[in-house]
């Protein structure tokens, strides 16, 4: 279950366990989920094209279970989603926002960028007293485009 991995992430902001249902049921067309040789899932990416941006993609999570990490698999999946979606709605941007000291995103984007050619930019999306939930970091918008796969 993609909850279950994003709490054992213990990076991510956790979402409800009914938000992951839905996401998979509107924004599967903008979502990657990776499965094992018996079909659980061990990693995901949640994702959705902007509205006001159709052809950028925004990677809201990425996670890969404990088991699976150190393997490629999140990048395996950014790519082919990447691709999924500029064939078929002509992405040529992806967006996410990353925490600062969250390195194994900031990896996993800035390697994107490279392989695929594209500019790679970041400024602050949110800063900690746009967050009325307590202390949270700035959420670092990194935009990664226009590229072409």
């Amino acid at each position: 279950m993609l909850w279950r991995i994003a709490r054992d992430s213990k990076v991510l902001d956790l979402n409800s366990s009914y938000s992951y249902l839905l996401w998979c049921r509107d924004f599967a067309a903008t979502s990657a989920v990776a499965r094992d040789e018996r079909g659980e899932a061990v990693g995901f990416i949640t994702g959705y094209l902007r509205p006001d941006s159709p052809r950028t993609l925004l990677v809201w999570q990425v996670a890969v279970d404990e088991a699976y990490r150190g393997r490629g698999l999140a990048a395996a999946m950014l790519d082919a989603l990447a691709a999924r979606t500029a064939g078929e709605h002509g992405v040529d941007t992806v967006e996410t926002t990353v925490a600062p000291g969250n390195t194994a995103s900031e990896r996993l984007f800035t390697a994107f960028a490279e392989r695929h050619g594209a500019l790679l930019e970041r400024e602050v999306l949110f800063d900690t007293p746009d967050f009325p939930d307590g202390p949270h970091d700035p959420e670092v918008l990194h935009r990664i485009g226009p590229f072409a796969l």
